[in-house]
Order: structure tokens, then sequence, then C-alpha cells
């Protein structure tokens, strides 16, 4: 007599479930981030008694750019601007070829203790700035360059950290490639500009934005050397808005902030593609 047995059914895969206490830390992280730039933004619409009521007030009762008017209107932020473009494109620019061409010499180029230098990139790169800057200001004062372009753009031109990833970067290149490229009789020069560049888009992107930031935002370094009004830039000369004798109309200096952090997040929107994918470039290249 044969026994019949019936397979037990099989129970469904179960739905992950949601990671909900992910998602608050992740919520509050956004919160933190974010929500000082919105205060920032309904700030500068509203006038002196709105800031400094209480409870607060978070929409402003009128969304007139008045503030923005009186900002551009008391301190000249077409010359600040003029300057922070300067300085940003050149410290930008010349660190990043700076960082290329370094890279390049300790991963293409067949020096003595390349290892030894990329480790003092590596040391470079925990070593705090405040620390050089009386260095850097007694050295710029004795070259004769206090309020000047290369006074501000000159001591931070070794980017220790673009270096450092633009290295570990091109270990991950190809070899091939560049064989073939000096068999053909390409020169170091330009295998990095035919070859090594083109295929470092991303890299280059997370370097220039990083860079572009620091130089756009920097605060601390252009103070010391700037103390003429045609040559500060627009972080420091947002100073001047703060009035040191009296009540600071706080909804004009956050109308000015605004203008200020306007152009670096555009430049912000336009390479946050290609950010991570430079940041983790060569991230497990020894």
């Amino acid at each position: 007599m044969s026994v019949v047995t019936r397979d037990a059914p099989v129970a469904a895969p179960r739905a992950p479930r949601p990671a909900v206490g992910g998602y608050l830390a992740l919520a509050l992280a956004v919160a933190v981030m974010v929500l000082p730039l919105v205060w920032m933004v309904l700030a500068s619409f509203k006038g002196l008694d709105e800031i400094y009521r209480l409870p607060i007030q978070w929409l402003p009762e009128s969304f007139a750019p008045t503030n923005y008017g009186t900002a551009t209107q008391t301190v000249p932020f077409g010359r600040f601007f003029v300057n922070s473009a300067i300085a940003t494109v050149l410290g930008a620019g010349l660190k990043m070829l700076l960082g290329l061409m370094t890279a390049y010499a300790l991963v293409f180029l067949d020096i003595p203790f390349r290892r030894f230098f990329f480790w003092l990139v590596v040391c470079a790169l925990l070593v705090p700035q405040q620390i050089v800057l009386i260095p850097n200001y007694v050295l710029i004062a004795d070259l004769g360059w206090l309020n000047t372009y290369q006074g501000l753009i000159m001591p931070g031109l070794a980017s220790a950290f673009g270096t450092f990833l633009f290295r570990q970067h091109f270990l991950t290149l190809p070899r091939s490639i560049l064989e073939a490229a000096e068999l053909d009789g390409a020169g170091h020069w330009r295998r990095l500009w035919r070859f090594v560049v083109p295929l470092s888009g991303p890299t280059i992107a997370a370097v220039g934005l990083v860079s572009i930031v620091t130089e756009w935002n920097d605060y601390l370094w252009p103070l010391l050397v700037i103390d003429r009004p045609e040559m500060m830039t627009l972080p420091v000369g947002l100073t001047l808005l703060i009035n040191s004798d009296g009540l600071t109309d706080w909804g004009v200096v956050m109308a000015g902030t605004v203008l200020v952090t306007v152009p670096v997040l555009a430049v912000f929107l336009l390479l946050q593609r290609r950010i991570v994918a430079g940041l983790v470039a060569g991230a497990v290249t020894g």
C-alpha cells in the first residue's frame, strides 16, 4: 500500500521591513543641514522687528526684496564678486593643475623616493591650515604682497587633498594605454593631457568642486591679508554689513549671505553627479 505525501506549502518570502531608524537618521541629518539655509533665505525678506520677534516667526510678512537692495547699495557687491571670482578661478585652477602634474609624477615617472614624497603629501593632509597662517602671513608681508591677488592666492596653491585623490585615481588607470602612447612617441606632457586627463573626468570634477568651494568661502586668510575695501572678497565684505555700534539689521546681512551662497550652490548642482564617482575613485588602491 503506497502512502501519498503532500509537500508542505512553501512560505512566501517576507518583504523586507523598512529601515525606519535609518530614515529617521537621514531625515534628521537633512534637517540639520537644510533648516539653517531655509532660515537664511526667509530671514533675508524680514524686517528688523520680525527677526527679533518672539516666539520665532518663520515666514516673513512680505517677500519684498528690500533687504537685497539695501545690501547691494551699502557695500560694493560687484567689486567683491569680481575679487572672489578672480581668486576662485585662479586659485582653484592652479590647484588642480599642480595636483594633476604632481600626481602624474608620483605614479608614472620613475623618480627616486617617490613613495616617501607620497607620504609627505599624506602627512600634509593631517596638518591644520591654521598652523601655517602666521608663517604664510610673514612671508607674504615680507614680499610686499598684502592687498594683492598674488598674496591672496599663492599660499594655498599646494593642495595635498587634490594630489592624493589624483594619485589614487591614476593608479587605477590601464597602463596599456599609456604604454601604447609611449610607443607612438607621445611624451609625458601629451600623455597627461591626451590620455590621463580625459579618463579622469569624475575625479577632476570632485577636486574642482572642493577647490572652488574652499576658495570661494575662504574667510580667515583674506581677512588677514586684505584690509582695503576694493580688494575684499565676498565673505570678508559681508562684515561691512554688520553694525558694531548699534543694532545690526540681520535681514540685510542674510540677504548678503544669500548673494554669496547662490553662485557656489549653482556650481555644486552642476557637478553633483560626478562628485561621488570622483571621491570613491581609487579608494581601494594602495
